[in-house]
């Protein structure tokens, strides 16, 4: 009876602590320190004034009691999973001094992890042991972890990167010197996308930057190899061993032309590094629902530590039968956990011990202990325990998808397995335990069918969060597990491990996935392979979770019925859309270019495709494509102002994804671009058009200036579109420069709402005439952070103010929403989604 009331008391107790925990998250700012100790002695407060009552009185009714204690000790440990959080925020929150942003700094340290190769460098965390100004030689602080990236590219051409020469290799554990040039943590904040500045605070790195180079900068030296990181080494001695028996590509003799990487695939696996699976291949593994097996998640070091224990366990039950001793004294069950933890430790240390394999390791090692005890704990009490310990140590793992599938899993499974059928439900199951033979086939049908059971629970269960994560949800999912779990947990894993200690065995592991990666990619060629929705808000999936969990568990087959109104606002759920008569614009965050989504009551066009990062990466894959499919969004036009790659940059990938959409574009004729296009028109002077009662129309170029031939000079070609919906109206304006803007003004301009400031806010734009024509109440600049051009130009910046007009940057806004219906708003994503890890720039 004790045990019982002790647990009834100490479920209240773990969920305020995790609700605790979600509400501090949910701070736009910090308090000071004597805020959060306050909460922490007013909570201690609470839990002993909670203790003292439930001791000294007696009340007449049982319930009173209950209730009133729960409600104290809910109170107190949310408080102080409240204090503590905030606690641990103040002491983790220390960063870069503004005054030493842009600076040349002189950073002495170690490579602290492995090094992610890129085409045009290296990306690597740095620990800082010294650092000073370099000229001066004055000591300075700067935050103690940083991450750098060492590039050997010489600039931005419209084709590309121009690599002159890539630097020499990094390896872990190396100490360095570095000229360096620093800057805070900024990321690009868009609706409901990747928030970077979230990922590098939760790993501690408080200030990004680039290694200098060149004739007026000492070159970087290498100061001495140490011990530092001897796991990182091994890893990085791995992966490129393992990269070079396999091939960079993964080709290892049989692979064609369009054929899965199955090389990089390894190597992840393996090594934990992500980078190495091609981003093609990426896509292949969400359309079947097998991206977790691909790479070293906190699902997949869950499956792989049960699936390990569930090996060791059987394995210990038959070493009975040769005369092993041990299975009469330690039960099979503790032995395979046991195991199974040990070989996931293993596993995640190898991997590079990421915050995601650590937080699964916790969750498990609690799992486990809780598993060994003498107590018989519900699974939810279980899972409670566990999501209580993993965000004390780590609180801003909730926020990550991976804490949820990795809980949702584990809760599922552990649930499952502690409710057994009752004889009326084993009844209903299409296959009851009675309908197996004796013998070995009846136990080999028995495990055929609980793997089945255990498998579609879990892809049923997880079905919800993957479309509120991802928008994704993978129909031919469970077929595709049902293989690949097994084929990769027990012989693909197993023998790419051992191509750690004998590199032939990661070859044998390679041809092994061949066979799957390409059923997987039949699979995903099906009509129907994935389910693509709306992402839908957070409470119609909740909703739809709860459906989920009820047709998982042995509920009657009338609650699971009921359940599925629950579905409905999930699955149905369309992202709301300007009325007719009216538009909306949504100015992205991509950095240093333009991208905005124009949006009306049933169409839907892209202005600009945001710059090009890198080789490898840019606005399109990044920024815009996850846009459009969290809403569903079918672009009708992508327009393309002119050639310049912070405007065409993940045009590429917009089309490939949209390819119905028409391209309107002052390319010139023999543009790659162009060739992707399935329908295209050169944009001019003259074109216009109505969609659900707004108007469109181009004012820029004229058809003799967008001829075809390549321009003098991109900017000066570039479309101008004007939009209208009644006496409201906005202009983009691309980057064209005074002399363009003197054309338009002496062809007569119409005031504006709205103006996209033209060439970033370039000195060489925004003339007074231009802005005095058009007379916008609201202007709004697409620039990166601390850009190398200096966009917005401090006389720009002046001018504008001088004329009363509002000037908004996506710098210090991200993602910028603004409805002609309501045009004197503009909804700031930085403002809307504000937490205290978010950089706020002045």
């Amino acid at each position: 009876m004790h045990d019982l009331r002790w647990a009834q008391g100490l479920g209240p107790a773990l969920l305020a602590w995790c609700v605790g925990v979600a509400l501090q998250l949910q701070q736009p700012f910090l308090w000071s320190a004597g805020v959060y100790g306050a909460l922490a002695a007013l909570a201690l407060c609470v839990l002993g004034l909670t203790r003292w009552w439930c001791r000294s009185f007696k009340r007449d009714g049982r319930w009173r009691e209950v209730a009133t204690s729960w409600l104290g000790v809910s109170l107190g440990w949310g408080l102080l999973s409240f204090a503590c959080t905030g606690g641990h925020a103040l002491w983790a929150s220390p960063g870069l001094d503004p005054a030493l942003e842009g600076q040349d700094l002189d950073l002495v340290g170690v490579v602290e992890a492995m090094p992610q190769r890129q085409d045009i460098g290296w990306r690597f965390r740095f620990r800082v042991e010294q650092a000073s100004l370099a000229h001066g030689a004055q000591s300075v602080s700067v935050p103690p972890r940083i991450q750098l990236g060492w590039y050997g590219q010489d600039g931005v051409t419209d084709s590309g990167w121009n690599v002159l020469a890539l630097p020499e290799p990094v390896t872990a554990g190396e100490r360095w010197r570095f000229r360096v040039r620093l800057k805070a943590p900024h990321g690009h904040l868009n609706p409901r996308g990747f928030d970077y500045e979230l990922w590098l605070w939760e790993q501690g790195i408080r200030a990004t930057g680039s290694v200098r180079t060149g004739a007026s900068h000492p070159a970087p030296l290498r100061l001495a190899q140490t011990w530092a990181h001897p796991v990182e080494q091994w890893r990085q001695s791995v992966r490129d061993r393992l990269q070079s028996r396999l091939g960079l590509t993964g080709s290892i003799g049989f692979a064609g032309s369009g054929s899965p990487n199955v090389g990089g695939i390894v190597v992840a696996l393996v090594t934990g590094d992500q980078a190495a699976i091609d981003r093609s291949d990426w896509d292949v593994f969400r359309a079947t629902g097998v991206a977790h097996l691909m790479s070293i998640s906190g699902l997949h070091v869950t499956m792989f530590a049960w699936l390990a224990a569930m090996v060791v366990g059987w394995c210990w039950r038959r070493a009975a039968l040769w005369g092993f001793q041990g299975p009469l004294h330690w039960p099979a069950p503790q032995v395979g956990a046991l195991a199974g933890l040990a070989l996931a430790v293993l596993y995640a240390a190898f991997s590079g011990w990421g915050l995601p394999a650590q937080r699964t390791i916790w969750m498990l090692s609690v799992v486990v202990v809780l598993r060994l005890s003498a107590k018989q704990w519900s699974a939810g009490l279980v899972c409670l325990l566990a999501a209580a310990v993993v965000l004390a140590l780590d609180p801003w793992g909730a926020l990550q998808p991976g804490f949820w599938l990795s809980f949702v899993a584990v809760a599922v499974l552990l649930w499952t397995e502690q409710r057994p059928a009752r004889p009326t439900e084993a009844a209903a199951l299409p296959i009851s335990a009675k309908a197996w033979p004796t013998g070995w086939s009846g136990r080999l049908g028995q495990k055929i069918w609980a793997l089945l059971r255990e498998q579609s629970v879990v892809t049923l269960a997880l079905a919800p969060l993957c479309l509120l994560f991802f928008g994704q949800v993978s129909l031919v999912g469970l077929l595709a597990n049902l293989v690949a779990i097994p084929w990769v947990s027990f012989v693909v894993t197993p023998m790419a491990l051992l191509g750690v200690v004998w590199t032939d065995c990661a070859l044998v592991a390679a041809l092994a996935l061949q066979p799957l990666t390409l059923a997987l990619t039949w699979l995903a060629s099906w009509p129907a392979a994935s389910l693509n929705l709306a992402l839908p808000p957070w409470g119609f999936a909740a909703l739809a979770l709860l459906a989920a969990l009820l047709w998982v568990s042995r509920w009657p087959m009338s609650w699971k019925l009921a359940s599925l109104p629950l579905l409905w606002p999930a699955v149905f759920w369309v992202a709301p859309r300007p009325a007719v008569g009216a538009f909306e614009l949504l100015i992205t965050d991509v950095g240093q270019g333009n991208a905005v989504l124009v949006r009306t009551a049933h169409h839907s066009l892209l202005y600009d495709a945001g710059p090009r990062y890198s080789v490898e990466s840019d606005a399109g894959h990044r920024v815009l494509l996850p846009l459009l499919a969290q809403s569903l969004e079918r672009l009708d036009v992508l327009m393309l102002s002119h050639r310049d790659s912070d405007h065409t940059g993940g045009a590429a990938a917009v089309l490939a994804m949209q390819p119905q959409a028409l391209l309107s574009s002052s390319l010139e004729a023999g543009h790659p671009v162009l060739g992707m296009a399935a329908s295209q028109t050169p944009c001019h002077r003259g074109q216009s058009w109505v969609w659900d009662g707004v108007f469109f129309e181009v004012l820029h170029p004229s058809l003799a200036q967008n001829d075809g031939s390549k321009p003098r000079s991109p900017n000066a070609v570039s479309c101008v579109l004007r939009i209208s919906a009644g006496q409201r109206s906005a202009l983009l304006a691309g980057d064209i420069e005074a002399p363009q803007e003197k054309a338009l003004v002496q062809q007569g301009l119409a005031p504006v709402d709205l103006l996209l400031v033209p060439h970033h806010g370039s000195k060489t734009s925004s003339s007074a005439e231009f802005l005095q024509a058009l007379r916008p109440k609201l202007a709004l600049v697409q620039a990166g952070y601390r850009n190398r051009f200096g966009h917005p130009a401090p006389a720009v910046v002046a001018r504008y103010a001088q004329m009363n007009i509002r000037l908004v940057g996506s710098v210090q806004c991200g993602a910028a929403t603004w409805h002609s219906d309501a045009p004197e708003q503009v909804l700031c994503e930085r403002e809307r989604a504000r937490r205290y890890w978010h950089h706020m720039p002045p």
